[in-house]
């Protein structure tokens, strides 16, 4: 089945970005620790990588601008999104992809099942002639890509086949998060080094930390938010966990919330008086009861499946907004219940903000993802 409109597009700016780059599978393979054959089938559209990591340290790798970077995490995400879905396609072998509205070249980058890599790039009137012609499927087409800032500069516009050769027999691999850092900074502003234990601050880690990143200045930010009562593992590796703690500690620090370890995060996760200890999930259950207590078990499953019962669970949107704590409180709803972030990341101000959008209507409907825990528990309030 081809690929569903997302995940085509998403794909679609991947091998755009290959393209300008120059660089083969086997050359991507070694700087992302990705699988050449795993990084193929992004670029046809056949699978979705399960985390963004990987999908940054290709990007980045081909030299992507920061806008490019953001286009490239909200239509990833989209097609994650839609990966989910039945019916979507995405996941299996597809014979060729089409996508219709974007700049583009002919794109015939292979690896065969030994892992060893065809020509990469065809230009309409460049194959070789000795070559033996493969069949060529057609697919209708999809839905232009409407990414404002991303510039698909190899694409033509119009509608263009992909050829397809060979069979793909390799695993995906899930990549583990394990962008190493080939280039350290020389240092950043706040001074510091290893010797003082500023570790963040010396010249062996580059002056934002961020996700995707997996090396010992990682292992420092987690240890830090550790010893500050948050619940982190302490693994070396930035991935959503981290991401999340990260943002919650801007938070509490009065900092912009943008979930990357620059100077002034640094500066605060060294010298601030900051807690993170938040409530166990046995009070969580405990309070959310005694507070919708028209609905206790439908709400314990809400919260269970928006958050894990984790106050600090921030969740960010492909528009750039966030949900907040353990109800997962939009932005939009946080500014109509006159509350903040940080007040958000209150599980005694969340569950009860929670509990004024029920009572509107006496239902969950601002919370329609978890729609199957709500009927798995008792949902019936008693009528008035």
């Amino acid at each position: 089945m081809p690929a569903c409109p997302e995940t085509e597009r998403f794909a679609a700016l991947l091998r755009s970005l290959k393209n300008r780059s120059g660089l083969s599978y086997e050359a991507l393979a070694k700087k992302t620790g990705t699988a050449g054959s795993t990084l193929h089938r992004y670029c046809r559209g056949t699978s979705v990588p399960q985390d963004y990591g990987s999908v940054h340290r290709f990007a980045t790798a081909c030299g992507a601008t920061p806008d490019e970077l953001r286009t490239l995490h909200r239509q990833w995400a989209l097609a994650d999104a839609a990966r989910t879905e039945p019916g979507t396609g995405t996941g299996t072998e597809a014979d060729a992809d089409v996508v219709e509205g974007v700049e583009g070249v002919k794109v015939v980058d292979l690896v065969d099942s030994d892992g060893a890599e065809e020509p990469e790039a065809v230009e309409p009137g460049a194959a070789d002639p000795k070559a033996v012609e493969p069949k060529a499927v057609e697919v209708g087409p999809v839905r232009p890509v409407r990414q404002g800032r991303f510039r698909l500069d190899q694409f033509r516009q119009g509608r263009f086949r992909v050829v397809v050769i060979g069979a793909v027999v390799l695993t995906l691999g899930v990549s583990a998060w394990a962008l190493t850092t080939d280039h350290p900074s020389s240092g950043s502003s706040g001074g510091g080094s290893a010797a003082d234990g500023r570790l963040l601050f010396s010249a062996a880690c580059q002056p934002v930390v961020a996700m995707g990143q997996h090396d010992a200045c990682v292992g420092e930010v987690q240890r830090l938010l550790h010893a500050k009562g948050a619940d982190i593992d302490v693994d070396s590796d930035f991935g959503p966990q981290t991401l999340r703690r990260v943002t919650a500690f801007q938070v509490y620090s009065g900092l912009q919330p943008n979930g990357v370890v620059g100077d002034a995060t640094k500066k605060a996760l060294y010298t601030s008086n900051v807690r993170m200890t938040v409530w166990p999930p046995a009070k969580v259950r405990q309070h959310i009861r005694a507070v919708f207590t028209d609905a206790p078990d439908a709400a314990v499953a809400i919260a269970d499946c928006q958050s894990f019962l984790d106050p600090l669970h921030i969740l960010p949107n492909t528009n750039g907004t966030r949900n907040w704590g353990l109800f997962q409180i939009s932005d939009l709803r946080l500014r109509e219940l006159g509350g903040t972030p940080r007040q958000a990341l209150d599980p005694e101000w969340n569950i009860r903000a929670a509990q004024r959008l029920w009572s509107k209507k006496r239902d969950f409907h601002d919370w329609p993802n978890c729609e199957r825990a709500v009927k798995g528990a008792a949902t019936t309030a008693p009528a008035r």
